[in-house]
């Protein structure tokens, strides 16, 4: 799946002429809002239900013994393929100049792949399937997150982008819960994500109007790759990238693999199966994460300190790391979600504001928070294999979390060097 965690910048388009970057732009469509909360919320409970829930199950079915490091392969691989094409499918609706279209395309097409998916019955067509799914995916998401910047007037932004932030913790939620109640009957499962999104795509196309915005022309690949370098030379800017990085790989390290965690490692109680813990946890862990998210931006704002609230965030997730790995129960993990949710929400807000406040260059802004999305993207391909990885050679999932805590515990001490923000 893209990132969960911010793929809101760059499509690998120069941008041009936009008129809701005008305080007097005319308003959005009216309900504009609760309809991008709806197809965030679509998006992201496919992407938790199938790809935490339901592809973890199909391919434990498939060949239990191996499931680790077969989890890992489709996840690293379909990773790697969707953070190649999420570039090509915003590039294909930025020169046709509309969204609408692309939306409903990649929401209908979820069907037919979600239907393909649950019939294949090897790990090689399950990846391919699920590659598959990323396309289309992606086609819907890289169209829908370019609405706000396409729509919303500036002085509504910050509305917009808290209705698109909440698609988070809410599609978590419904992803987890809907994917608990199939955890029997995966393929079913498959098309009821399927039909989610493409009903919201219908819902979404229909309400929201929309005009032909100018086509933009793609970025040649030999700039994107010197606009990469150029940011990275910048001292801070270098720093908040790793710092970023490092901590998105130890946390989807842990989360990729949570189903397995819960059925291997935790002492669940009786009649308490992991399909059913998941659907426990991700609420937990979602109201944690809003809760911090929003404390945590205010308090950033009201004492003017960014690095403290980052470094002391990261420094908390690596704590909550080491909750599961000194115990396995069941209140251990509660205890994890909980304090995880807290610290991962608090540094995701924080630290994109300290993001922007140490871009190179103000002109260059949108491509430099292009280039920060490597840092989200990047880690979650490169997570799956490391995970399957400490986990088969260490024989467990205890060297898992202390592996994903010294990463945590890296991104914290990396905000140090920063010189441009306290």
């Amino acid at each position: 799946m893209r990132s969960k965690v911010g793929s809101e910048a760059g499509t690998g388009s120069a941008p041009a002429p936009d008129t809701p970057h005008s305080p007097t732009a005319p308003r959005p469509t009216r309900g504009l809002l609760p309809l991008l909360l709806l197809g965030n919320s679509a998006m992201y409970a496919l992407y938790v239900g199938v790809a935490g829930i339901l592809l973890a199950l199909q391919i434990e079915a498939i060949d239990p013994a191996e499931k680790v490091a077969n989890l890992g392969l489709v996840a690293g691989i379909s990773a790697i393929f969707a953070t190649v094409f999420n570039p090509v499918a915003g590039a294909l609706s930025d020169r046709s100049g509309r969204r609408n279209p692309w939306i409903l395309a990649g929401g209908l097409l979820a069907v037919p792949v979600m239907l393909l998916l649950g019939s294949v019955h090897t790990i090689l067509l399950v990846t391919i399937a699920w590659c598959l799914g990323q396309a289309v995916m992606n086609v819907y998401q890289a169209a829908i997150i370019s609405v706000v910047p396409d729509r919303v007037p500036l002085a509504s932004r910050g509305k917009a982008s808290a209705a698109v932030g909440l698609g988070l913790p809410i599609g978590s939620t419904i992803g987890a819960l809907v994917g608990a109640a199939y955890s029997d009957d995966y393929r079913t499962g498959y098309l009821v994500f399927g039909a989610i999104v493409a009903v919201t795509s219908v819902v979404f196309t229909s309400l929201a109007r929309e005009e032909r915005m100018p086509a933009k022309a793609p970025l040649p690949v030999k700039a994107q790759i010197a606009a990469f370098g150029s940011a990275l030379r910048d001292h801070d800017f270098r720093w908040a990238f790793i710092g970023r990085a490092l901590l998105v790989l130890g946390y989807f390290a842990v989360s990729g693999f949570q189903l397995y965690i819960l059925k291997d490692h935790t002492d669940l109680p009786a009649g308490l199966s992991a399909e059913e813990a998941v659907a426990v946890l991700m609420p937990v862990n979602s109201v944690a994460m809003v809760v911090s998210t929003v404390l945590g931006g205010w308090l950033s704002d009201r004492y003017d300190r960014r690095k403290l609230f980052v470094g002391a965030s990261a420094a908390l997730a690596a704590g909550a790391l080491l909750i599961p790995a000194l115990s396995s129960s069941w209140t251990a993990m509660l205890a994890f979600s909980v304090v995880n949710g807290l610290g991962f929400g608090c540094y995701m807000a924080v630290d994109t504001a300290l993001v922007t406040m140490v871009l190179p260059a103000a002109e260059d802004a949108a491509r430099d928070m292009g280039v920060l999305n490597v840092a989200n993207a990047g880690p979650q391909i490169v997570a799956p294999f490391v995970a399957s990885a400490v986990v088969s050679i260490g024989g467990g999932y205890t060297p898992l979390f202390l592996v994903a805590a010294v990463l945590s515990v890296l991104g914290a001490l990396a905000v140090r060097p920063i010189r441009s923000v306290r």
